[in-house]
């Protein structure tokens, strides 16, 4: 996993206590927290496409959960939605959370970035991720049917960069846009941006590409060029750093898993669903098809807590079986818990 972040994006060295003891000390868990689900863009492969759902994590919910956050070890808190910058609080919910020891984070579609992220800056933000699938508004905007949203998210990279906050972006990757990776790397590189994930598209049916050696011969350049120059994707390839997980990827859409035995990214990371009061041990999890809820409740009777239970029985299952039944694993996960597995410590900010 390539990662070239500089000391200066770290805005916050404090860190707080693990509540679990058989996890070491020096890898803080990720928060994750989905504050709404309405959003303004109208991306094709997305349930949440225009949606005016009135549900918003409020700062009093943020509130309680912050002192329960620092128990279980969190460091990190990334805020996704829907649109998080639609969330009027957002501003406010980013700075509770920065005066609170913790390391913010928001992934946005990039469309109101521009006109929001001085004040984001302002109140504490230390990463802001956007969803970039194309290599310019001709082919982005298209894809999310959002136009204006490439160059505006673009801008704010660029301004959050300048700001001290570090600047990443997400890719969903397909057979409509694999071909514009090299490019889209290029523009990145050019902007300024830090940090890369391109995860495999997934659709409620199987993905084809006519020509898998096609895709690696424009694709694997990307991965294997020089990270001091360019930058680098994190994680596995989309499609596989295996031959096994290539002919899983290409033949049955199954995206690289965590590496056997065990996933990782169970013990460091902790999804909260407000609106349904769920929680989950992997932000993909939540995604998954079922009739049942799944992860674990958020309250019991009517108090907030993490690290219950029925979390850790949630938890233990992903971390035995995630690396065999897991069938929509993302590229960053997927790297985060072998690199874990490897080294047993991960650079900040590697999920």
């Amino acid at each position: 996993m390539s990662e070239r972040q500089p000391e200066q994006f770290d805005k916050s060295a404090r860190s707080a206590p693990s509540a679990r003891s058989l996890r070491p000390a020096r890898r803080e868990r990720y928060l994750f927290i989905r504050i709404l689900e309405a959003c303004n863009a109208d991306c094709f492969m997305c349930e949440f496409a225009l949606s005016r759902d009135s549900f918003r994590f409020s700062l009093d919910d943020f509130r309680e959960l912050l002192p329960r956050a620092r128990e279980a070890g969190v460091g990190y808190v990334r805020f996704t939605g829907g649109e998080p910058l639609m969330h009027r609080d957002v501003v406010d919910l980013v700075r509770v959370g920065t005066e609170a020891g913790m390391k913010m984070s928001i992934i946005t579609n990039g469309m109101m970035l521009p006109r929001r992220i001085e004040q984001l800056a302002d109140a504490g933000l230390a990463q802001i991720i956007v969803s970039l699938d194309g290599s310019s508004g001709a082919t982005h905007d298209v894809y999310r049917r959002s136009p204006g949203m490439f160059d505006n998210g673009l801008r704010g990279l660029r301004a959050a960069a300048e700001l001290g906050v570090l600047p990443r972006v997400n890719t969903v990757v397909g057979p409509h846009n694999y071909t514009e990776m090299p490019r889209l790397q290029q523009v990145l590189t050019d902007a300024g941006v830090r940090q890369w994930e391109l995860s495999a598209l997934k659709l409620e049916r199987t993905v084809r590409y006519p020509d898998p050696d096609h895709v690696r011969a424009v694709c694997d350049p990307v991965y294997d060029a020089d990270p001091e120059r360019t930058l680098v994707p994190l994680g596995k390839r989309f499609y596989g750093d295996t031959p096994r997980e290539q002919e899983r990827y290409f033949a049955d859409s199954v995206t690289p898993r965590a590496a056997e035995p065990l996933c990782h990214v169970v013990d460091d990371v902790i999804y909260v669903d407000g609106k349904y009061g769920r929680m989950y041990a992997c932000s993909c999890l939540p995604h998954r098809d079922g009739d049942e809820p799944g992860g674990a409740p958020l309250r019991e009777g009517g108090v907030v807590l993490l690290d219950t239970p029925a979390f850790r029985t949630h938890a233990d299952y992903f971390r035995e079986q995630g690396p065999r039944v897991c069938g929509g694993c993302s590229t960053t996960a997927a790297g985060y818990s072998d690199d874990v597995a490897r080294m047993g410590a991960v650079p900040p900010w590697s999920y």
